[in-house]
């Protein structure tokens, strides 16, 4: 028997990739968060798309199926399903206690309306840009995009420059909205796809209340807050009898959201929409989240946060992203990308931040409606929609066809977009901040007698002699006299009494270069005067 060595099947190849970036990352990870202000969302991506088939094709995840599209949907959708599960239920774990009850007005209108907007404008959009798809079609791709992500808006509103940037009660509200409504994307997609799938519009209809809203949203909803409720109960009694410890917690963590996705998945309700309510549920009181928050259990989800977009980077297909039988270039990809950038979410929030109480202007509705990213949420959803697309159907395959090759298409290059744009913003913001910060300095003289602006940045110190009387303070310049060398003029400037800079005068900001600029102009002055 020859005996070889070497075994690299795509699992060890897995391995190997995913433990190589979350090593190589974790080098880095705080020069990256706190100085670069970039998450491992988008280092994660693009280390994706590097090992992926557009790159070094070694990590190539539709071909674990034997490059069956049926397998490689069902695998991408529940690894997916797991990452989100884990990462709403977290979000309702950390959210303050009674969150839901206090704070539900606000939820509620950033996410009901806002979504619909998305919804309708981002069909209308797909259909001008690809009129080869209906409006039905297009709403179903539009589904896809209308959630938030939950893993990449935690990313980005949970980074050491929003912590100090961006008030507590607007990250709260980001972080709450990108859990609900990855849930309710459910009934945005299903409503089109009945109208796809069934011949009968009356039908159509009819499934998608019973079926969509009342027995998957519905109970969806009330399942997880039972699940959720009763674990709370139950392991406050343990640890009142010395049953479990603060490690139980972290087992308790994982497991409940498993187990909350697990049944209701089993029975056909919305799983997603059960684990925020879960996670918001066993962490009502406070005590749950109080048991967590300094456990190892986050860096095990930020480790699968890695592993989740690097195979999102390497599922990708730039190949597919040119179909000129489907009107679909990269051209009208990207301008179908910043067009939502700008419509999806924006002008909602900015209607209705009014009325909504946790948004206290403007800015902070424009903020709101700018951090609405694309990314794990919109994969579930897309990879759902192909499963049942692909399913038999009574109605002509044509627009069927056309909709399965176009979906995974423009969600790919929106994500891929989204996940740039948004996780770069917060490092272009602080980049903003900190050439903000550089004072300049002008010369202009001011009225009055008054000396020049710019000179009020220099050093002075009276000549010998002349006292400075309260905070006013002279200076002498001398210079050659054309008339007698021998002699000299000596030049007094008054210089207007300085008042005490206040705690929250920012500080000047001058370095040597300019330190020799000032020192020039003084010298050109004193000899113009």
């Amino acid at each position: 028997m020859h005996f070889s060595p070497y075994e690299a099947s795509p699992t060890h190849i897995v391995y190997a990739c995913l433990g190589g970036f979350v090593v190589l990352f974790s080098m880095i990870s705080r020069f990256a968060k706190e100085k670069l202000h970039v998450g491992e969302v988008v280092f994660a991506t693009l280390f994706g798309i590097a090992i992926g088939p557009s790159g070094a094709n070694i990590f190539t995840p539709r071909s674990w199926g034997k490059m069956s599209d049926a397998t490689t949907n069902e695998i991408t959708l529940e690894v997916t399903r797991i990452v989100l599960a884990l990462g709403v239920f977290a979000i309702g774990v950390e959210l303050p206690k009674a969150y839901m009850a206090i704070h539900w007005k606000s939820l509620v209108l950033t996410v009901v309306p806002v979504m619909a907007w998305g919804w309708f404008v981002s069909a209308g959009l797909i259909v001008a840009l690809f009129p080869s798809l209906t409006y039905q079609s297009a709403l179903v791709i539009s589904a896809c995009l209308t959630p938030t992500d939950p893993v990449l808006a935690a990313a980005i509103v949970g980074g050491h420059f929003a912590d100090k940037n961006v008030p507590g009660h607007i990250r709260k509200l980001l972080a709450a909205e990108s859990a609900a409504n990855d849930g309710l994307a459910y009934p945005f997609l299903w409503l089109p796809l009945y109208l796809t799938l069934d011949s009968d519009t009356g039908t159509a209809i009819k499934d998608f209340v019973t079926t969509a809203l009342l027995y998957q949203v519905v109970l969806g909803v009330i399942v997880g807050t039972v699940l959720g409720y009763l674990f709370n109960k139950i392991m406050r009694f343990a640890e009142s009898r010395g049953y479990v410890g603060p490690d139980s917690y972290a087992i308790q963590f994982v497991s409940l959201s498993l187990f909350t996705i697990g049944l209701v998945t089993i029975i056909g309700s919305d799983d997603l929409l059960a684990a925020f309510a879960a996670g918001c549920a066993v962490s009502w009181d406070g005590h749950f989240n109080e048991q967590t928050e300094d456990n190892a259990v986050f860096a095990a989800i930020v480790i699968l946060n890695c592993a989740v977009f690097v195979f999102i980077g390497s599922w990708i297909q730039f190949s597919d992203m040119t179909v000129p039988a489907l009107d679909i270039t990269p051209g009208r990809l990207a301008a179908f990308f910043f067009s939502i950038l700008f419509v999806r979410r924006i002008p909602p929030m900015i209607l209705l931040y009014k009325i909504v109480p946790d948004i206290h202007s403007w800015q902070e509705a424009l903020f709101c409606g700018w951090f609405g990213p694309m990314g794990v949420g919109a994969v579930f959803i897309s990879t759902l929609a192909l499963i049942n697309l692909q399913a038999p159907s009574v109605v002509p395959k044509h627009q069927n066809e056309l909709l399965i090759s176009a979906i995974q298409p423009i969600v790919a290059f929106t994500i891929l977009g989204s996940i740039l744009v948004h996780g770069l913003s917060i490092s272009a913001f602080s980049l903003l901040k900190k050439v903000n910060t550089i004072t300049t300095l002008s010369r202009t003289t001011t009225m009055n007698n008054q000396a020049p602006e710019w000179l009020n940045q220099t050093r002075r110190s009276p000549p010998a002699g002349i006292q400075p009387v309260g905070g006013a303070r002279s200076v002498a310049f001398a210079a050659a006299a054309s008339v007698d060398p021998s002699s000299t003029i000596s030049l007094e400037l008054p210089i207007p009494q300085v008042p005490e800079a206040s705690p929250n005068t920012p500080p000047v900001i001058v370095d040597i270069e300019v330190r020799k600029k000032i020192a020039f102009m003084a010298l050109v002055s004193a000899v113009i005067v």
